[in-house]
């Protein structure tokens, strides 16, 4: 095992001063690596602005459905504000309230719960 690691090292190590020796391989393997380092491994790097822009972009469309739901809202407000018969209406429909000659029915549809067991036999 000992002499396979050596075999590798000598490899690697030709491989090595072959670049050397060549000078423009060397300067493109330089530069191959500060790509490298720079474009996917560094805090910097084109992956994490690219990411960062993707989220300020999901930011920037949330804040836009905030100011609609504000608008929205203002809206209601000033309504509610000048409309003494909105404020009835929003308190009879949301919270059932009622004058005083008056009843209130609230119908529901939801389902009745089965109460009949289906495996019960009748006898």
């Amino acid at each position: 095992m000992h002499s396979k690691r050596k075999k590798s090292m000598k490899k690697v190590k030709s491989l090595l001063l072959r670049i050397y020796h060549i000078p423009a391989l060397k300067y493109i393997v330089v530069a191959l690596v500060a790509v490298a380092l720079i474009g996917f491994l560094d805090e910097n790097s084109i992956w994490n602005h690219l990411r960062n822009k993707q989220h300020i972009s999901d930011l920037e469309a949330e804040i836009e459905q905030y100011n609609e739901r504000f608008h929205q809202d203002q809206e209601k407000i000033r309504t509610l504000d000048g409309n003494p018969k909105a404020i009835e209406q929003i308190a009879r429909e949301r919270y059932f309230m009622k004058a005083d000659d008056e009843d209130v029915f609230v119908l529901s549809d939801d389902e009745k719960p089965n109460l009949m067991i289906p495996d019960e036999t009748a006898q």
